[in-house]
């Protein structure tokens, strides 16, 4: 089972959410931090990292001597990452998102495929949790292309847990596309619930399973489960606001450190989404 944790906003608790759910599974579990412009569950659960492998995709290699500058490359290419000036073709990799048109469509077989670099996968274990994260080099623009480096890295023999990206962006899509059901991670505040409603917005239109957990919940204001109520919503967990849990994430200490009451109803939570899982199957 594949579940993805996500928001519509950076700062709400994703990743406290995850590594909790990690360490509180009674399985087999697998820790993916797909926020590999910022992977920051390493510094929670702390892994021996036994593998590292570069990320790279396909881009496009003008070969000048054959290359006749007809232009059919340019005109291809959705991304303005292949341009013709002068008597040949020029490539701009950060651009390139390797769907091959170009050298399949070159009359003059003047472009070849290269391997380009654009991040990092490293993989571990943190006692009996499976560790991957990914993390893209500085300077490049896209980060689905290391997201889906990790995300082969799920067997379905084991719990996977995900850790996304902020946002509904393309990276974030990307992450929770195909996962078995969401965690929507908000805070009771209005920016929380402005981004937690795009947040809904995105995972209906991807037709996921999803639920909402609601971090730093405080009495004083329930705008977040008035929404959830008016929109058929389950809230699965609230986490409540405790300057104990502020102290431990400062120290790199995960949620159940603070809160180790917590964890049977982390562990409910993670029976009540198989068994919605199920339902779906």
């Amino acid at each position: 089972m594949k579940i993805a944790i996500a928001s519509g906003k950076g700062g709400t608790g994703k990743t406290t959410v995850s590594v909790a759910l990690a360490l509180a599974a009674e399985q087999t579990v697998h820790y993916l931090d797909c926020d590999v412009e910022e992977p920051n569950g390493k510094l929670f659960l702390a892994p021996e990292i036994d593998s590292v492998e570069t990320v790279s995709v396909a881009v496009p290699m003008v070969h000048r001597d054959l290359c006749s500058g007809c232009g059919d490359c340019a005109e291809i290419c959705q991304f303005n990452a292949i341009i013709t000036q002068g008597e040949y073709a020029i490539v701009f990799p950060e651009l390139c998102h390797s769907c091959g048109g170009c050298t399949r469509l070159c009359p003059d077989e003047a472009l070849t495929e290269v391997m380009h670099p654009v991040g990092t996968l490293r993989q571990g274990k943190s006692g009996r949790v499976r560790f991957t994260e990914g993390m893209i080099d500085v300077g490049i623009a896209m980060a689905t292309p290391v997201i889906r480096a990790v995300k082969q890295k799920t067997s379905p023999n084991e719990l996977s847990i995900i850790d996304s990206p902020p946002g509904t962006s393309c990276s974030m899509v990307t992450t929770v596309r195909d996962a078995d059901f969401i965690l929507l991670v908000t805070e009771p505040t209005p920016f929380g619930l402005h981004d937690l409603r795009i947040a809904v917005e995105t995972v209906r239109e991807l037709q996921r399973p999803f639920a909402v957990v609601i971090n730093r919940f405080d009495q004083v204001d329930n705008c977040v489960d008035a929404y959830c109520d008016e929109q058929g919503i389950e809230v699965m967990l609230r986490i409540p606001e405790s300057r104990e849990v502020a102290k431990a994430y400062s120290r790199g200490e995960a949620l159940l450190s603070a809160i180790p009451g917590l964890k049977p109803e982390l562990q409910q939570l993670l029976s009540a989404i198989e068994s919605r899982v199920g339902e779906v199957q």
